[in-house]
Order: C-alpha cells, then sequence, then structure tokens
C-alpha cells in the first residue's frame, strides 16, 4: 500500500492534524481536504479535483458545534458528498471516524453520528467505520464552555482517549487493501483509552492546571445531558472487543503545555 494515496477530509481540525501526520511520518502520500486547502465537503467545491488519483479517503471532518440538527446536517451533506465525489473520481474505499455509542444515542452530538455511520456505510463506495472514545482534547472544550467562571462538567463515566492513538488506528484501517463493510458477525472496531474515569474528574485535573478552581459536577442524570441514562449504565464505554491504547490522560496532560 506504499503507493497508495489518501484522502485526509477535516485535515486541519482536532483529529485530522494528527491523520495527516501519521500518514507523512509512514512516507504515504497525503492529500489535505480542508477549506483552508480550498475543498468544502458541504458545498462540493473542489472536492472531485482534490480526490484525482485517491486512492482512500479519511473521512475525519466534524461539525463545530453541540447541537444534533446542525451536526446531522454536516454528517449527512459530507458524507454522501465524499462518496459521490470520491465514486467520480475512481476512489477505492471510505475510511470514517465515529462515536462509540452511536448505535445507542437518540439524542445530542452522538446521535448525529448515527447518520454519519448510515450514510457512509449505505453509499456506492465501500466504506469502514472507526469508533473511538471522547478525545482527551474535549476536556479542554467543556472547560472553555464555562460561564461565569464555572464549567458544568457532567460525572460521565467515560475511557478517554489521545487523538494520536485514534488517527494512528485509522491509518492502520485505511491502509488495509481489504477493507470493506463489516458483515453481520464483524463487530465495528473501537479504539478507547487505557482506563474508565469520569468526565468531571478529569476536567478538575485539567482545571488545576491551567488555574481554573471551579468546576461545577453536573449529575450524571441531569436534563441537559443527552442519552444520561445510558451514560450512566456505561452505554457509551467501550466494548469486549476495543483496542485500547495510552495514555492515560494524567500522561497525556503530563506531557504537553495546557
Amino acid at each position: 500500500m506504499s503507493s497508495s494515496k489518501f484522502a485526509v477530509a477535516g485535515a486541519t481540525g482536532r483529529l485530522g492534524r494528527h491523520v495527516v501526520d501519521v500518514l507523512k511520518e509512514r512516507k504515504l502520500q497525503v492529500v489535505p481536504v480542508a477549506r483552508a486547502t480550498g475543498v468544502d465537503v458541504i458545498t462540493g467545491e473542489g472536492l472531485v479535483d482534490a480526490l484525482d488519483g485517491v486512492d482512500v479517503i479519511i473521512d475525519v471532518a466534524s461539525w463545530h458545534a453541540s447541537d444534533q440538527k446542525g451536526a446531522t446536517e454536516f454528517f449527512r451533506t459530507a458524507a454522501g458528498n465524499l462518496h459521490e465525489a470520491g465514486l467520480r473520481a475512481g476512489v477505492d474505499r471510505i475510511v470514517a471516524v465515529s462515536i462509540i455509542g452511536a448505535d445507542r444515542a437518540t439524542g445530542g452530538f452522538v446521535a448525529a453520528q448515527q447518520v454519519h455511520e448510515e450514510v457512509t456505510l449505505s453509499g456506492p463506495l465501500p466504506a469502514r467505520i472507526l469508533r473511538a472514545a471522547q478525545f482527551h482534547e474535549f476536556v479542554g472544550q467543556l472547560l472553555d464552555w464555562r460561564q461565569g467562571g464555572i464549567a458544568h462538567v457532567p460525572a460521565l463515566p467515560t475511557q478517554l482517549v489521545a487523538c494520536r492513538s485514534v488517527a494512528e488506528t485509522l491509518v492502520d484501517l485505511a491502509a488495509h487493501p481489504h477493507a470493506v463493510r463489516p458483515g453481520p458477525e464483524e463487530p465495528i472496531p473501537e479504539i478507547a483509552g487505557p482506563r474508565v474515569e469520569t468526565m468531571s474528574e478529569a476536567a478538575r485535573l485539567l482545571g488545576d492546571r491551567r488555574g481554573i478552581k471551579v468546576v461545577e459536577v453536573v449529575e450524571v442524570d441531569g436534563a441537559d445531558v443527552p442519552d444520561a441514562e445510558i451514560a450512566a449504565a456505561g452505554g457509551f464505554l467501550p466494548g469486549p472487543h476495543a483496542k485500547l491504547a495510552g495514555p492515560t490522560f494524567r500522561e497525556w496532560l503530563d506531557a504537553r503545555a495546557v
């Protein structure tokens, strides 16, 4: 697969930057697909040309907010356009990232990923999905959303994972020459961090590092937490077949400036 060419949709995003880095480190050909490179997965502008000669699309493009309606429309349109443009350009297949628990979610951003998966897997190109746990970087996003100096963080059980670990696994999946739709007996692959922790504990740890002392825990069954009962029961934790990859959240913090 060393001669294959990989397009990364969402190449300048939180995960996309790591995917591009991993591909380059492995001496693989990379085509960054992002508005910054003159390509728009929503309008389709420049997409067919960008995919010329590409063998595999790695779809890590994402919506910028947590609202279900906006995210759903984004994923439906982007995935559909990638299939259509990829088919016209002669692309072999698509590999896309989703979120662990997307198949169980009934509301919020995670439920929007359900539509992303459906459109990706039902399109004309062979496709694979990798479901990932919430990223380490998501904790900082929760702190950035604080109001009046208080960050309201749910006590959700999670298995936070590093973007870099997800990127490496995505590239492994994308480079496999026999990537096809999973059969009924083959579970969708998952990747998560090495241990279970709560989102609120991670937020307090990061808050201490940043000098943010006030992090108010929102009970996991609160009205503002989509699918709170599912989450509290561990519905968004990885299954037994998941790949577990470090570093832990604390190790990740220790290795970087926050």
